[in-house]
């Protein structure tokens, strides 16, 4: 017998640039990684809620891991490229060159990164107006936009950054730029960050009345007048210097690019469900939200008409779904807040001995002191006396507060690891209820979920993810591929390649699930009185805060 000869394989690279560092994967066409790099790259933090990056380090560092991830592949098999990127602001001059976003003039800082809090006066300033615009973000615009950003930008760097300015980019769209040449924005960063519409586009009146009609003058050639929707091929793909910088050959399909977060939902909200037993088995990609869980954490949802809801941003049209309108909540510190309060605990030095001893990672260490200590309770009922309110960097979602701050209540004088293992515990549960928080407010306005698709850093502890169903009272996937952000931006390059015939055809097929974790339903009263605390933190944190006002 003669064995067929197989058919070639095809690959896809993504790139997604986080908070700390750049990764990119080679993906193959069934959604397999089959190679990953990743590399830091620097923050800047000059002062206070002040964050910034420069596109230089970026893009040095997408090149490093791409070379990295491509190396020893058939070049003619890699079809495309998709990028995804934090919603960042870059700023360069009219030849392209970085323009300093600081006052110390350096230039090469030229990115006001997605958290960067600077411009508070500004963004309440534009919530005054109460433009019709607003209404597509919640209410209420969040200082991690790009107007906010751009009016400080106006008001304290006229001469040094603003008059020389030739191009305002979110950094998934400066990275499209930097391998095309193409000045193209992607439809889900202006729709999510920029107050444009997709069936309105641009609204003159909005930055007329905020102060920056500069930008209406040119026809937004600042900040975009051509807009693609992501997937779609960009230009004639990769430059010539573009390929070489990142090791690829030239004309290389380049996608219109993605958040971040909304890549790890294309990765994940689409997969196929038959056979696990799931409630959204057989029902509409509507009854799924897509969790994104980092350094923050957003919750994506769509609906196939728009929904308002108070406090969660959007709707947006074809932001991460083509045809679909896009609710997303969201939550501004979620790992970054673990590691601040396990790192800040006095006991820290203890657990990071321990767990070097024992060949763990301090939070397997943690999750598995947890089980030594819990005795024959479950152990989220550690916290019986313990409570979090975790908004130590403001309310993204649903309350649009940037001025709450976090709460610990139940403290004692003990100062071991069994405190530290609990106030972990604690912390993680408060960004559950966080969660069950902005669920419900989106079913309230109108969405029908019954399931949750997790990825990024956090989804790979099995104790985020097991109170995340407890306390939502929902079951859990989770991908078979644990860096579903890549394998979404991946998704983005098999489109712009014309290998598949849309997204959700690709989604379908590169999407695959891992496992699913089921909530315990023994547990719900507990966590149905935990989220009642929770509720009441936030109600006694304003209520002092009103009584300290009058001070």
């Amino acid at each position: 017998m003669h064995s067929k000869k197989q058919a070639p394989v095809n690959y896809y690279v993504g790139i997604d640039v986080g908070s700390a560092s750049v990764r990119a994967a080679l993906v193959d066409e069934f959604g397999t990684v089959v190679a990953h790099a990743d590399q830091p790259i620097q923050i800047w933090e000059p002062q206070t809620d002040h964050y910034e990056q420069s596109s230089a380090d970026i893009w040095a560092a997408c090149c490093s891991v791409t070379k990295k991830v491509v190396c020893g592949v058939d070049a003619r098999r890699i079809r495309g490229l998709g990028f995804d990127a934090t919603c960042s602001l870059v700023v360069v001059d009219k030849q392209f060159q970085p323009l300093a976003v600081n006052c110390e003039g350096q230039n090469h800082r030229n990115v006001i990164m997605w958290m960067d809090h600077r411009a508070v006066s500004q963004v309440d300033r534009i919530n005054q107006t109460q433009h019709r615009v607003l209404s597509y973000v919640g209410g209420t615009m969040s200082v991690e936009m790009q107007p906010p950003k751009l009016l400080w930008i106006k008001e304290n760097l006229q001469e040094s950054c603003w008059e020389k300015a030739g191009y305002f980019f979110d950094l998934p769209d400066f990275l499209s730029w930097k391998a095309t040449g193409v000045t193209a924005r992607s439809l889900c960063t202006l729709v999510c960050k920029w107050t444009y519409t997709s069936d309105g586009g641009w609204d003159d009146s909005f930055w007329q009345m905020i102060g920056l009609e500069d930008l209406v003058k040119d026809k937004y050639e600042k900040i975009g007048n051509h807009v693609l929707s992501p997937g779609e091929s960009v230009g004639k793909g990769l430059t010539p210097e573009a390929a070489r910088d990142l090791g690829l050959p030239e004309g290389t399909a380049v996608a219109a690019s993605l958040i971040d977060a909304h890549a790890g939902g294309l990765g994940v909200i689409g997969a196929d469900v038959k056979g696990h037993n799931l409630p959204c088995e057989n029902e509409p990609i509507t009854s799924r939200v897509a969790m994104i869980c980092g350094t923050s954490s957003c919750h994506m949802g769509v609906s196939e008409t728009p929904i308002f809801v108070p406090g969660v941003w959007g709707p947006y049209f074809s932001a991460m779904v083509p045809g679909f309108w896009l609710n997303e909540g969201g939550q501004s510190a979620t790992g970054k807040l673990i590691e601040h309060v396990v790192q800040g605990h006095v006991a820290f030095p203890e657990l990071q001995a321990k767990a070097k001893a024992s060949s763990q990672s301090i939070y397997t260490y943690l999750n598995s002191h947890l089980d030594l200590i819990k005795k024959s309770l479950p152990v989220g009922f550690l916290t019986v006396d313990l409570h979090v309110w975790p908004d130590f960097h403001g309310n993204r979602s649903p309350l649009t507060d940037l001025t709450l701050k976090g709460m610990v209540v139940g403290l004692t004088l003990s100062r071991g690891l069994d405190e530290l293992a609990l106030i972990y515990l604690a912390t993680i549960q408060a960004i559950a209820l966080g969660t069950r928080h902005i669920l419900e407010t989106m079913q309230a306005a109108g969405h029908r979920i019954n399931t949750l698709f997790l990825c990024g850093g956090l989804s790979k502890n099995p104790l985020f993810v097991q109170m995340h169903a407890d306390i939502t009272g929902k079951p859990v996937v989770l991908s078979k591929e644990v860096e579903s952000v890549l394998v979404g931006a991946a998704i983005l390059g098999a489109c712009a390649s014309g290998d598949f015939a849309s997204i959700q055809e690709a989604m379908a097929k590169m999407g695959k699930i891992g496992r699913v974790v089921q909530p315990n339903h023994g547990d719900k009263r507990f966590y149905d009185k935990k989220y009642e605390v929770f509720l009441k933190l936030v109600e006694h944190q304003r209520e002092y805060r009103s009584i300290m006002k009058s001070f």
